[in-house]
This record gives structure tokens, C-alpha cells and sequence, in this order.
């Protein structure tokens, strides 16, 4: 039996505004299984990063309920289960490479030895050996977000949440991130969840689609790819991608006529 990492059921989240109650999430259900590579995509608005937010314990739902690997997501964050990449890299500039990577095992009282190592070890990981010295300054936006993902797995996290990291870059820079992070999810099997606005990024990468409404932010469809784990870029040419993209895009057309 697969074993449920993120469990939300009943999930709502109203905001109060000084022009009146903003309804981002409604009646949201969903479980994300271990080692699930889950896209959420919808326009903008929709209640895509509120929902991330809400797994992370960044934001708090006013009604349902929601568990990371059995706890409270409060809890989750304290036992430090995820590791969470904004839209923009966030890299302190008058750091290295390295020592962003590092700031997070700094606050959390690792080692320099186990630093060093893990730091290493993720450098490896995101494709970035060489530059742990160097500025963000000197580096490419594709790069940045490179040494933002690694930062969120230097502490070895299962889940690692994504809010649309690569919606900034140019087309060909976010192919090829796209094609590094399926091989980072192969070799590191974690559970990811993943803000997207694009069609293709979300049937390239995922196990599992979920496409969201206009807010209040619910879900129209949870598509379960049917795409080998193994993916060349090739693959978004074929009838099966093809037909899981219309699909994508009917429940994105529907969502908006049912509101």
C-alpha cells in the first residue's frame, strides 16, 4: 500500500480584507502518496501557492484539515520535513554559492564537517561543482535557481515544495532545468509539489496533475499520468502527452464556466 505523505480534506481558506472576505480555497481534497511528483496548475489567483503555503505551515486554514507525514503542518515545519524554493531564487548576495547553501545547516547546528559535506553533496546534485565560490551575482538566473534548490535539500528534507521556480527563466534554460530536476527527483526520490502556469512543465514533470479553478481556488480534475518514469524531452510530441495536455486544458476551460 502507498503511503500518504501530504493529506488534505475539507480545505478552505478565507482571508479578511479591508474590502471584505477573500475565499482563496474551498473544499479542497487531495493526498499526495510518497514520492509523488504532483503539479498544481490553475490561472493566476486560483489559490496554487496559498495551497503550498498551507502544506509548508506558511499559512493557516480556516476550515478541513490538512497532515504532513501525520502531523500538523506547523509540526512538519518544526521537524523540519520540507524544503521549500521560491519564485525567485532568494540568495543573499553578499554570500557564496556555498554559503547560501549552508545558511540553513548553519542555523540548524550542524557540523562545518557535515556542512562541507552536504554541501557538496547538493552541488553535486543541482550540477553546480565548481561554483560554491562564486557570487549570485555571478551566475545566471538558471543557476540561482539551481543553488536555490540545492539550499532546500541540504538538510535532507522527504518533501520539497516548489512555487514556480522557473517561470522567470527564458524557454530553453527552463527545458533544461526541467529535465535536471526529473533526474534530481529519480535519484533523490523525494515528494515534490509544484506551482506551475505552464501546460507542458506540468505533463513533462509530473506523476499527478492538479488542475485548479479560478478562487475560490478548488480543484476540477487530478490527472494521474500514464508517462514513464523516464522522460526525454521528445516525449511532449507524443499522442499520450498530447492527449493528457487537452485534458489539462479542458479542466482549466471548465473550472472557469463553473464558477
Amino acid at each position: 500500500m502507498t503511503e500518504t505523505t501530504i493529506s488534505a480534506a475539507g480545505l478552505s481558506l478565507t482571508f479578511q480584507t479591508n474590502d471584505g472576505p477573500v475565499h482563496a480555497l474551498k473544499d479542497v481534497k487531495l493526498d499526495i502518496a510518497k514520492g509523488d511528483f504532483v503539479s498544481f496548475i490553475g490561472p493566476s489567483g486560483c489559490g496554487k501557492t496559498t495551497f503550498l503555503r498551507c502544506i509548508a505551515g506558511l499559512e493557516t486554514p480556516t476550515g478541513g484539515e490538512i497532515t504532513v507525514n501525520g502531523m500538523t503542518p506547523e509540526q512538519a515545519r518544526m521537524a523540519r520535513a520540507y524544503g521549500y524554493v521560491f519564485q525567485a531564487a532568494g540568495l543573499y548576495p553578499w554570500r557564496t554559492i556555498g554559503g547560501n547553501i549552508k545558511l540553513p545547516l548553519e542555523i540548524m547546528g550542524f557540523s562545518k564537517a557535515e556542512q562541507a559535506e552536504r554541501v557538496d553533496r547538493v552541488l553535486q546534485l543541482v550540477d553546480l561543482v565548481g561554483f560554491e565560490k562564486k557570487f549570485p551575482w555571478q551566475l545566471s538566473g538558471g543557476m540561482q535557481q539551481r543553488a536555490s534548490i540545492a539550499r532546500a535539500l541540504a538538510f535532507d528534507a522527504d518533501i520539497l515544495l516548489m512555487d514556480e521556480p522557473f517561470g522567470a527563466l527564458d524557454e530553453i534554460v527552463r527545458d533544461h532545468l526541467n529535465e535536471q530536476l526529473l533526474q534530481l527527483w529519480a535519484r533523490t526520490e523525494k515528494t515534490i509539489g509544484f506551482v506551475t502556469h505552464s501546460i507542458p512543465e506540468a505533463v513533462y514533470l509530473s506523476t499527478k496533475i492538479v488542475v485548479m479553478s479560478p478562487r475560490p481556488g478548488r480543484i476540477t480534475d487530478v490527472i494521474d499520468s500514464p508517462l514513464p518514469k523516464e522522460r526525454p524531452l521528445d516525449i511532449r510530441d507524443s499522442r499520450e502527452f498530447i492527449e493528457i495536455a487537452h485534458r489539462v486544458r479542458d479542466g482549466l476551460r471548465a473550472g472557469h464556466v463553473d464558477v
